[in-house]
């Protein structure tokens, strides 16, 4: 049973979140044959100021471009 886990900063639609899960899905069914109803998917979503890459968050990145 594949389990998979993403963690994305929050703000996406739910149609987008909906897409991701049934990409993530078949990609798992072609990847490895496994059964379409025993893959699990997680998806986390962390607000912008939670999720960091070198020390900078995401919301500061934002910011700085803005």
């Amino acid at each position: 049973m594949p389990f998979i886990e993403v963690t994305l900063v929050q703000g996406r639609s739910p149609a987008q979140l909906r897409a991701l899960i049934s990409s993530l899905t078949q990609a798992a069914v072609d990847a490895v044959g496994a059964p379409r109803e025993s893959v699990r998917v997680v998806l986390h979503e962390v607000p912008a100021t939670h999720f960091a890459a070198g020390d900078v968050t995401i919301a500061e990145r934002t910011e700085t471009s803005s």
